[in-house]
């Protein structure tokens, strides 16, 4: 009998023992085969000659030695295997004839005429589009479409820049060998991102004086917003100041020194100027410079003032001692003693000048007598850097370093070496030292105060009832303040971080004007002209200028307009001149 062809990796040891050779079906005769129901298995007659193997010929109709064609399992093998295929058999028995078996080896069935490897096989399952729901505006979108808007055939999957964790060291990706000799290599800890952020920093120090250091110092680096204007100057359209000054001199050797006043102004138009242990005259209408002596050895020059008439010249020294000079003559006078600090402020009223001591005493000088000293005045507990005698000599405003305003009585009736004045008003309002203060010249009682680096703010004080009229911040320290003689307007000069020249109206306080960087570095020192509209800085840069900040009024006409030319010309030609 033909025995039908199985492929080899379907055969037993008995098939591999016979030899027989088999040909492989197709996956469409399984599909076929499927659908064809053979007929009830007679009883099967074994022999004891085919029982050694799996023979090809049995004694009933079926071939059980064909893989594919399987008889229909009894009742009792059906319960104990899986449920019946859903596949609808045929009832009727078909029996197996020699061509069957044969277009079963060649791997190819046909019924009634119809080849069944032609069948049509589904391969994916149909899946109905889902219903589209209809939602409101508000209502958002179940599903949104999480593709990339730019790269929509992105590879999520094998992306590297996908997510952060494929850029860590995976051991199971490489060999531990490998990965080891990487560590090594990059210095970086196995498992943890190439790509990621420093040590987080450590945590801040209990310590809260620390803390202070920085809320002080931060005037210092807080600079203000930059200018509407390139040329470091702010201006509005009523009011216009050059942003460039009319002469600049060179001072080498200005000590930088907060707490020092280092130049005057007098009325008849020349310039003191302090640097180091030696003083010098500058005369504004000739340009001509004029050495007026020499601190002694091993002391500096810490300040200077002229007399109302400008015919005497105080300097004060390191060491404490007061020295009155004659400015025609260059002779120097007297030398009055008694201060154990450095006089760092000088303020005369008639024949009295008034000093300011490191120590915080105040001391009245009768220039005219031997004893010297006629009164004493005590208030301050920190280094006494601001002293003003108003124009009509009745008070005198005094700032410390204690951040102090103290306005006192001049108007004393004993005098001698041991007397005490107490402070008429004692004003604590600023946070900072005082050294900027200014008297009004066209409203008497009107005292202007500024306050240093953690203060930077502007009082304005009314002498006869004490009161503060107004307050103005500004962006940084305040080191000398002006009143306009013509106008209501004062002027600020600051150190750091603008060290600019700043306008206020009076009394809104608004600014008018600013010059901004009006110095290389912080502006220490300011003086006005004798014209009320040049006023003079110094600064630690050592440089010396003039600007224009008011007009003149009421220059009348012909030869004395004439004259006030020629004076300002001279005065303020360009170029720069050195003191020395």
């Amino acid at each position: 009998m033909f025995q039908p062809k199985t492929p080899s990796r379907h055969r037993t040891r008995s098939d591999v023992g016979s030899k027989t050779p088999k040909t492989p079906l197709t996956p469409s005769v399984l599909s076929g085969l499927n659908n064809i129901s053979l007929g009830g298995s007679p009883t099967k007659k074994r022999t004891g000659k085919t029982q050694h193997a799996k023979s090809s010929s049995s004694s009933g109709p079926f071939d059980t030695t064909n893989p594919f064609i399987q008889p229909f399992p009894s009742s009792r093998s059906r319960s104990r295997s899986r449920p019946a295929s859903p596949v609808k058999f045929a009832t009727g028995a078909i029996p197996i004839s020699e061509d069957l078996k044969g277009q079963a080896g060649g791997g190819l069935i046909r019924k009634g005429g119809v080849e069944l490897s032609r069948l049509d096989v589904v391969s994916r399952d149909y899946i109905p589009p889902k219903p589209e729901i209809k939602r409101s505006r508000s209502t958002p979108a179940a599903n949104r479409d999480t593709r990339d808007r730019f790269i929509t055939s992105r590879d999520t999957e094998n992306d590297v820049a996908a997510t952060l964790e494929q850029m860590h060291l995976n051991p199971k990706s490489a060999s531990p060998g490998h990965t080891a000799r990487l560590v090594a290599a990059t210095g970086v800890p196995l498992n943890r991102r190439i790509l990621g952020y420093h040590e987080p920093p450590p945590a801040a120090s209990s310590d809260t004086s620390l803390a202070q250091q920085r809320e002080f110092a931060k005037p210092l680096y807080a600079r203000p917003g930059t200018l509407p204007t390139s040329t470091g100057a702010s201006t509005n359209k009523s009011r216009k100041i050059p942003t460039q000054p009319e002469r600049v001199l060179d001072a080498p050797g200005m000590v930088d020194d907060f707490y020092l006043n280092l130049i005057s102004w007098s009325c008849q138009n020349t310039v003191a100027v302090a640097l180091e242990a030696s003083t010098y005259i500058w005369h504004a209408d000739t340009g001509s410079v004029t050495p007026i002596g020499e601190a002694p050895e091993g002391t500096y020059v810490s300040s200077v003032d002229f007399s109302k008439d400008g015919t005497f010249l105080g300097i004060g020294l390191g060491q404490g001692d007061v020295e009155l000079w004659d400015v025609e003559t260059g002779q120097k006078l007297r030398t009055m003693s008694g201060h154990q600090a450095q006089v760092a402020t000088l303020s005369w009223n008639q024949h009295i000048l008034t000093s300011g001591c490191g120590d915080g005493s105040i001391w009245h000088h009768d220039v005219r007598v031997q004893r010297h000293k006629v009164m004493e005045l005590l208030g301050h507990n920190g280094e006494v850097c601001g002293l003003k005698w108003r124009s009509d000599g009745e008070l005198l405003a005094s700032g410390g370093n204690d951040n102090v305003v103290n306005i006192w009585d001049g108007r004393l009736g004993d005098v001698g070496e041991g007397a005490r004045g107490s402070a008429k008003w004692t004003k604590r309002n600023h946070t900072a030292a005082v050294k900027g203060l200014a008297w009004c010249p066209w409203q008497l009682n009107l005292l202007a105060s500024g306050g240093g680096t953690n203060d930077a703010t502007i009082n304005v004080w009314n002498s006869t009832t004490g009161a503060r009229l107004h307050t103005q911040k500004t962006p940084s320290q305040i080191t000398s303040i002006l009143w306009a003689l013509h106008k209501k307007e004062i002027l600020t000069t600051h150190g750091y971080p603008t060290n600019s020249i700043m306008l206020h109206a009076y009394p809104s306080m608004d600014r008018v004007a600013e010059i901004r960087d009006a110095h290389d570095s912080r502006i220490l020192f300011s003086c006005i002209g004798p014209a009320g509209d040049l006023i003079c800085t110094a600064a630690s840069d050592e440089n010396l200028k003039f600007w224009r900040i008011w007009d003149v009024v009421g220059e009348g006409g012909g030869k004395k307009r004439k004259e006030n030319e020629e004076r300002r010309v001279n005065s303020t030609s360009s170029g720069q001149l050195s003191i020395r």
